[in-house]
């Protein structure tokens, strides 16, 4: 072999050990994604089943029936009679009003 056929041979060489390691960084950083996006997949999940728990709390909580039940039983709030008028004193006659 002459000169020439070896530095062919090392730059060959070279071009295919660069290759190489190309291909080992990007498998690596492929992994690496997966990875990720396996995590980002779990944690959509679990912000999905936090979402639909959060849905039916929020149904629960607005629910007419416990609505009504607080009023009468926190703020003594009944259904008006047909003949009862209330009387709400005007904005300078409140107490505390100055």
């Amino acid at each position: 072999m002459n000169r020439r056929d070896w530095l062919f041979t090392g730059a060959l060489a070279t071009v295919v050990v660069g290759c190489a390691l190309i291909v080992v960084e990007t498998k690596h950083q492929n992994r690496t994604r997966v990875h990720e996006l396996e995590q980002l997949r779990q944690e959509k999940a679990r912000l999905d089943t936090e979402w639909a728990q959060l849905q039916l709390e929020e149904a629960t909580l607005a629910h007419h029936g416990r609505i009504e039940q607080l009023a009468r039983d926190k703020l003594g709030m009944s259904d008006p009679q047909d003949t009862q008028i209330v009387k709400v004193p005007a904005e300078g006659q409140r107490k505390g009003a100055q």
